[in-house]
């Protein structure tokens, strides 16, 4: 199959319901766009990768494994924070026990979250624009998580326990 988007549809389906076997740097770009996005395409040590922003906040999509010619089975949406300080101990285990789809890391000097969304076996454009739906919902709750931290270290003052204020910085927006 040299095409991503399978030849299994009728006359009534519409571009959005027809399956995607795998997706192109280009097509992810004008999904993205459709969804009210700003896309710039770059390449990062030779991998081509779309950048963009939610919430005032910059991230990433990289494409993981290749299916055909420009076409990848997967991508990973992922937004890293700088930070300026230490991190309390749990800060990404307790996002990551709360929160389902998206995974908190802790990465040198960086807080990353990250995103995985699989394209193989097939979906439709439309499941590609709910995974992107979740992605800036999740940096939302993303941001009140780490708003939240300075009540969250209250509480834990008043029982008993010590935590350390951090401070969080990109270049996109300074959170305090």
């Amino acid at each position: 199959m040299s095409q991503a988007i399978k030849t299994k549809q009728s006359a009534a389906q519409s571009p959005s319901d027809l399956m995607l076997d795998g997706v192109g740097v280009e097509q992810l770009g004008e999904i993205f766009k459709s969804a009210g996005y700003r896309i710039t395409p770059v390449e990062h040590n030779g991998a081509r990768q779309l950048m963009s922003a939610s919430q005032g906040i910059g991230f990433a999509v990289r494409f993981g494994n290749p299916a055909e010619a420009d076409l990848y089975r997967d991508f990973t949406l992922s937004c890293a924070l700088q930070v300026e300080g230490d991190l309390p101990t749990d800060l990404a285990p307790s996002w990551n026990r709360s929160k389902r789809f998206a995974r908190l890391s802790s990465q040198g000097q960086f807080l990353v979250l990250d995103l995985d969304v699989v394209v193989a076996g097939g979906v439709t454009e439309l499941h590609l624009r709910s995974m992107i739906e979740l992605w800036d919902r999740l940096i939302q709750e993303f941001l009140l998580h780490l708003r939240h931290r300075p009540e969250l270290a209250a509480a834990e003052a008043a029982l008993g326990t010590v935590v350390q204020d951090t401070k969080l910085d990109t270049a996109q927006a300074t959170l305090q």
